[in-house]
């Protein structure tokens, strides 16, 4: 059995925000027992110029969202960036993982060259499904979602490599 582009797609988006879910369990934890407002760890950022954990939060779920439709052929859910607490942000996770899976596999499958157009940075990208998947928005999702650990884990969160990995 050969792999799809579902198969390269949706199960990996799943997998990479219910481990978000987790990390994201364990640092309101840690912020409980170590007596930590929960914004301070929300607005935590690796360095003055990049984003602080909330966005790095939304951003991954608006990769696994957005692939998910585009591939699709759908229009994408458009989701305000309101989050400003933990429960919120995992609500957001939810709402993602829910989106992602509601997609049956033979709306993607054989997507592999759907003309992709979109604009980022102010700039229109154009793709076809395949290398729209594999080399933009999988990058992007996991660049985001190692940055929200990354926050997470140099302000004290105990993490490890499994927590980011997920259940696979």
């Amino acid at each position: 059995m050969s792999m799809t582009l579902y198969d390269a797609a949706v199960p990996i988006f799943v997998q990479q925000l219910q481990a978000m879910k987790v990390v994201l369990e364990k640092a309101l934890a840690h912020a409980t027992v170590r007596k930590i407002q929960p914004e301070v760890l929300l607005n935590a950022r690796l360095f003055p110029d990049m984003l602080p954990l909330v966005r790095q939060v939304q951003i991954t779920t608006d990769f696994a969202k957005g692939a998910t439709a585009r591939l699709a052929g759908r229009e994408v859910p458009k989701w305000e960036d309101t989050e400003k607490t933990f429960e919120e942000l995992q609500t957001r996770l939810d709402r993602a993982i829910a989106f992602v899976q509601t997609v049956p596999a033979a709306e993607i499958i054989g997507q592999e060259g759907r003309a992709i157009t979109l604009l980022a940075g102010g700039q229109t990208l154009n793709f076809l499904g395949q290398s729209y998947l594999l080399g933009f928005v999988l990058p992007n999702l996991f660049f985001h979602a190692a940055t929200a650990y990354a926050i997470l884990r140099h302000s004290g969160v105990e993490l490890g490599k499994r927590d980011f990995l997920g259940q696979f």
